[in-house]
């Protein structure tokens, strides 16, 4: 199993740091992450979040792949319906081009109306917008229309559905999905069973929403206190452009007793030491094909080093448990031209 780290770029106003500062040390993060020997490094996508949440993905992965060698680079996820396909395949090309064949491209519909107003798109649409950006964008790269053409003889496409509706449709396209809940593994095989595709090709990944320490209880108040800062950050602007009032702020107690096997979507955290995480990462993807696994490298306001002793604690600790358990399996090859 490959295992990474997801980041945001939060920059919240109760731990404001200077901006140029805050994506210097993130690139410098990136580094350790590579040199910790980890997998991935995921990068995400809103707009117009009052803690500076990260607008462009793909622009940020260009200058990780300028500061990387081995480490793969995805979006998890590039909101397709604001951003024309030919937009998405000339950007993903020259982030695969500039990593050497590194990328993963994780699309997903988004869900806030600021955003679509924000950059003039339907909502209505962006189920069906999402669904046909893949074929679109492999259309692109294939046929030339856009220039120059990615590294890799076919870039992962990664569709980030959380719910078997999604799931099933990812598997009609015949792309990855990004989800590591294993309840979806049976309507993503249905759906690349229906769209002509081998299930034995069937491949899933994503976040696991956790903390890894070497003394949980220790760490649980500090955690706390910025898992409560994302969680809060996250159902406020969902509900911005709505006409629900604004949630009361989390107790992060509550999210830590959760877990996604009984709750759906992703409010849960485990918060633990490596086996807990291993432990829990085994029992949510049983049965499933799940191949890579990120966990936040940070939550919002946590300080550099911080960040980079957790990053550190997932490469020593996790990923070799993780890795352990690892199983076989035949993929496509997207290896670089050449």
């Amino acid at each position: 199993m490959k295992v990474g780290v997801y980041f945001d770029l939060r920059n919240p106003p109760q731990w404001r740091r200077d901006p140029v500062e805050l994506y210097g040390s993130f690139l410098e993060l990136c580094e350790e992450a590579e040199s910790v020997g980890l997998d991935t490094i995921w990068v995400t996508e809103h707009h117009g979040f009052d803690d500076d949440y990260l607008p462009t993905p793909l622009t940020l992965l260009a200058a990780v792949a300028a500061r990387t060698r081995r480490v793969r680079l995805g979006t998890a996820i590039v909101v397709s319906p604001l951003h024309a396909a030919a937009e998405i395949a000339e950007q993903a090309a020259v982030v695969d081009l500039l990593s050497g064949g590194r990328l993963d491209l994780g699309l997903g519909a988004g869900y806030r109306s600021p955003e679509f107003d924000l950059y003039a798109a339907d909502m209505e649409s962006r189920y069906r917008v999402n669904d046909a950006r893949p074929a679109e964008i492999r259309k692109l790269w294939e046929s030339g229309a856009v220039t120059p053409a990615p590294a890799q003889e076919r870039v992962p496409i990664w569709m980030g559905y959380l719910g078997p509706k999604g799931a099933r449709r990812a598997g009609r396209m015949g792309e990855n999905l990004l989800s590591i809940d294993a309840r979806n593994w049976p309507h993503y095989r249905q759906g690349l069973i229906e769209g002509g595709h081998d299930p034995a090709l069937g491949v899933m990944g994503g976040a696991a929403q956790g903390w890894v320490s070497d003394d949980p209880e220790r760490d649980w108040q500090m955690v706390g206190q910025h898992l409560a800062a994302q969680s809060d950050s996250y159902r406020r602007h969902a509900r911005m452009g709505t006409d629900f009032p604004f949630p009361k702020p989390v107790d992060p107690d509550r999210l830590r007793e959760r877990r996604p096997l009984t709750h759906s979507g992703i409010d849960y955290f485990v918060h633990g030491t490596a086996q807990d995480m291993a432990d829990f990462v085994a029992e949510h993807t049983a049965g499933a094909p799940v191949e890579t696994l990120y966990l936040w490298a940070g939550l919002p306001g946590m300080a550099p080093e911080t960040v980079a002793q957790h990053i550190r604690r997932i490469g020593a600790d996790l990923a070799p448990r993780l890795r352990a358990a690892e199983r076989p399996l035949s993929r496509p090859d997207s290896r670089p031209r050449g």
